[in-house]
């Protein structure tokens, strides 16, 4: 009996040492310890109201990296991109980042819309994991040092928009129409009002997801202001403008943000029957004739077509560039720093270093792109008419 004892218990032994073992070893190689490519994640919306967004990141980030291993990738070595479908919804954060990081994700273009955005940064820090949203603009989801934005973030915008307006309505009144359960409409406003020159007078109304089919209200608040400032997405955007028609002044200028982009290929929505100029703060021209904006232009419709040609895509892209411009710079200065079967959290210290020591990125949203130690972008916008006054 005393020996059957010694011999089981040595046994249970021998299964501790085996299963600590094992954990070590996930520790130190994580789950891409198997890994034949890297391996980038990306949870955005592929279905729903706002799959026009996801499905033009997923395109891009795809066709960037097709480019990139047709070219032979980092010394041979290949890229992978995993996309999931978030639906635009932060309660399927948990299972999407779950997944990718399980599959073996390495690095990550983070969240494609912001609610969800906010959720993901958590999960990415916990495991530092490397993240560059293409289009996930709230001011909090850089918030920790793995997380960085191609886009704007939601302060950059609305003090960016507000340089254009105290140019152009300095002593004016103009009015704001916004999303008060949004985070992203949120954020651009307040910073937008921040901003303003104090001449300029505001009208503001706002809408929330129980009010968001009839405008009428908010239509009647705003038909005589010269510019209404839409820190919105297209869809409400494109039935606040049907609704408006015949009521809002036709001198009008509608202007928001990227929320705005894609707005002439809303399904059901008729763009020209808007007398009203209608425009956004962008960083990327789809309607280019040189340079890189317009060679990405041509084969991003050669490929998929126009309909969900927008600067959500056109970030993506840069996303993938950007990051594989890192690794490669890293690689050159040192071979072993940079391999297949690397964990997640190792190159997301090779790429937190690259980003906050200097790195520079020329793509088709921007030229000598930089970035500051908050994740921020530094790089030029425009304001882009989307459609000109009738």
């Amino acid at each position: 009996m005393k020996k059957g004892k010694k011999l089981v218990s040595l046994i249970c032994v021998l299964a501790m040492l085996v299963t600590l073992l094992a954990a070590c070893h996930k520790s130190d190689a994580g789950y891409a310890a198997q890994n034949t490519e890297f391996v980038i994640g990306m949870s955005g919306p592929l279905t729903g109201g706002a799959a026009i967004y996801g499905t033009a990141a997923q395109n891009s980030a795809q066709m960037a990296v097709d480019e990139i291993n047709a070219a032979g990738g980092i010394d041979g070595m290949k890229f992978k991109l995993v996309t999931v479908d978030d639906k635009h919804d932060a309660s399927n954060i948990a299972t999407n980042y779950a997944t990718l990081y399980e599959g073996g994700m390495q690095v990550s273009l983070g969240t494609v819309t912001s609610a969800p955005g906010l959720e993901f940064k958590t999960y990415a820090h916990d495991d530092n994991v490397f993240f560059l949203t293409p289009s996930a603009s709230n001011n909090d989801i850089t918030e920790f040092e793995n997380g960085y934005q191609m886009c704007f973030a939601d302060g950059n915008q609305g003090a960016v928009a507000a340089d254009y307006v105290n140019g152009a309505y300095a002593g004016q009144t103009i009015g704001i129409f916004y999303k008060s359960d949004d985070s992203y409409s949120i954020g651009i406003y307040e910073q937008f009002t921040a901003n303003l020159d104090p001449s300029i007078q505001t009208v503001v109304t706002s809408f929330n997801d129980a009010t968001a089919k009839d405008f009428s209200v908010q239509i009647d608040t705003l038909k005589t202001c010269p510019l209404i400032f839409m820190p919105i997405y297209y869809e409400p955007a494109s039935l606040f403008m049907t609704q408006g028609v015949g009521i809002i002044s036709q001198d009008a200028v509608y202007y928001g943000c990227d929320g705005l982009d894609g707005i002439d290929s809303t399904e059901g929505f008729d763009i020209n029957a808007i007398p009203q100029e209608i425009s956004m703060l962008s960083h990327f021209n789809s309607k280019a004739t040189d340079g890189p904006a317009a060679e990405f232009v041509a084969k991003y419709v050669e490929k998929y077509g126009a309909d969900t040609l927008n600067q959500f895509g056109a970030s993506a892209y840069d996303c993938i560039y950007a990051i594989y411009s890192a690794m490669q710079e890293a690689y050159q200065a040192d071979q072993k720093s940079i391999y297949v079967t690397m964990s997640a959290s190792d190159l997301c210290d090779i790429l937190k270093d690259k980003f906050q020591n200097g790195f520079q990125f020329s793509g088709v949203t921007g030229d000598s792109i930089t970035w500051d130690a908050n994740g921020f972008v530094n790089k030029s916008a425009t304001k882009y008419i989307i459609k000109e006054a009738q």
